[in-house]
């Protein structure tokens, strides 16, 4: 998955299959609504607070999301993505949506992970409206991305966040469980978890801990210009260190996980989040923290400035490289999987001074259909496929643009088309084009021979 390089990582050079076979989907045909090519509603401002049971494996409280319209095209209703119902068995789901003020609440879609809020009244562009709801979280068992193992809690993709309506309408694909599903623009968060003292709540973004009832903790975690807000909880062991750029970099680690381990991973993450943000740009949300568990049945999965991960140097790295690509360069994570995962393993590489020499000398398609830029949908229905094409032919493929138009030109190509897209959202055309900007060589036959579309 972005679920990294999925969980065995021998080299960062060798073809990569998922360990785990799909989930297959059917996706959901897509509305046109949208006649112009703004992605709204924009500006998703997010205000949760939560209560957590003694174990922190529940959670229930209030969230409420404030939005703008920064389309031409009025907008009428907003979907809620419950992107971790796919968990459940529709209609039970854990993750429960009620008292939905500011709009009209329709039914669960698109196996219970999407839902439709009718607004009062149309917004017309540059009009701001609001949608607060109950909500109510429970953790399933499993180490995973959203589940728990033992009294450790990973809960990522728990929180509901705005569906985008753009020229293609609305994107209310299906979850995948083999790689991501997710699209959204950059909000902002304010989390407010109480939570048992006895447990630590790491979390995107930074985190003030203010005295609760008896035995309780509050922990308020504030994030600026992230697309997801994730968190754990249970009784972790901490150790937290400084990157020499002057990121504070935090590892949590499950009780069956060493301290030489954690210890490595810092120094790892300390590492890799400066030589990222040399490349890219600096790093610009002050902290990250790491949860380690062996146990994860993926090698890692990235959240804004929240990463579950095995203990493993190359995964984290590959983890951390995504805080820029879809973390601070966004992407249509289930149309475009290749633009954060080609890009995460190739920064990985370049990070690990692998220069990708070989790269094709054991490349084989399995068919004319199969291509470097296909979607999920795609993927799901080829599940064995997915690593390898996507992470290693992704990554060969950029290793081989660098040795075309040079290694300067490359290293200024993506820290420039990082810049021109912080915040922002990175669409394979777009790339295409700066690449296509950064040499006087036609890179036509290039797209084509690598079997990049768009």
């Amino acid at each position: 998955m972005k679920k990294t390089l999925i969980a065995v990582l021998a080299s960062a050079a060798t073809a990569l299959t998922p360990a785990v076979a799909a989930h297959a989907s059917t996706p959901h045909a897509t509305v046109r609504a949208a006649a112009d090519t703004v992605r709204t509603p924009a500006t998703p401002s997010y205000t949760v607070n939560l209560t957590s049971n003694s174990s922190g494996s529940t959670w229930t409280g209030h969230e409420s999301v404030s939005f703008t319209n920064a389309s031409a095209t009025a907008l009428t209703e907003v979907y809620l993505r419950l992107w971790d119902n796919y968990h459940g068995s529709c209609p039970t789901t854990p993750i429960t949506v009620s008292n939905v003020t500011g709009g009209t609440a329709g039914s669960l879609e698109v196996n219970c992970t999407a839902l439709k809020v009718t607004l009062p009244s149309p917004l017309s562009q540059g009009q701001s409206g609001s949608v607060g709801f109950d909500l109510s979280i429970a953790v399933p068992s499993g180490a995973d991305r959203f589940g728990h193992d033992g009294s450790f809690n990973f809960i990522g993709n728990a929180l509901p966040v705005l569906a985008i309506r753009d020229g293609a309408g609305w994107h209310l694909d299906p979850y995948t469980n083999n790689g991501e599903s997710f699209y959204s623009l950059a909000s902002d968060f304010k989390v407010t978890l109480d939570h048992p003292s006895s447990i630590s709540v790491p979390a995107t973004g930074t985190s003030v801990d203010t005295p609760g009832s008896s035995g309780r903790t509050i922990t308020t975690a504030t994030a600026t210009k992230v697309r997801d807000f994730a968190w754990g909880a249970g009784p972790y062991s901490v150790i937290s260190g400084t990157s020499p750029g002057g990121v504070k970099v935090n590892v949590y680690r499950v009780s069956s996980i060493g301290s030489s381990s954690a210890q490595s991973m810092l120094s790892t993450a300390e590492s890799a989040i400066d030589s990222h943000s040399s490349r890219y740009g600096a790093y610009p949300y002050g902290e990250v923290d790491v949860v380690l568990d062996n146990n994860f049945w993926f090698g890692g999965m990235e959240y804004p400035g929240f990463i579950l991960d095995l203990v493993s140097s190359t995964a984290l790295a590959h983890e951390l490289a995504h805080q820029w690509w879809y973390g601070i360069v966004g992407d249509d994570e289930y149309n475009n999987p290749w633009l954060d995962e080609a890009f995460a393993d190739y920064a990985t590489d370049v990070y690990q001074g692998i220069s990708g020499t070989g790269c094709w000398n054991n490349v084989s398609w399995a068919s004319s259909a199969e291509k470097i830029s296909n979607s999920m949908a795609y993927w799901d229905a080829h599940s064995s496929r997915y690593g390898t094409v996507v992470y290693t032919y992704g990554k060969c493929a950029l290793h081989d643009l660098r040795r075309l138009i040079g290694t300067t030109a490359m290293t200024n190509l993506l820290r420039s088309y990082a810049q021109s897209h912080w915040y922002g959202v990175s669409t394979t055309a777009e790339f295409k084009a700066a690449a296509q900007a950064a040499t006087s060589t036609d890179l036509t036959s290039f797209w084509t021979q690598h079997r990049i579309d768009g």
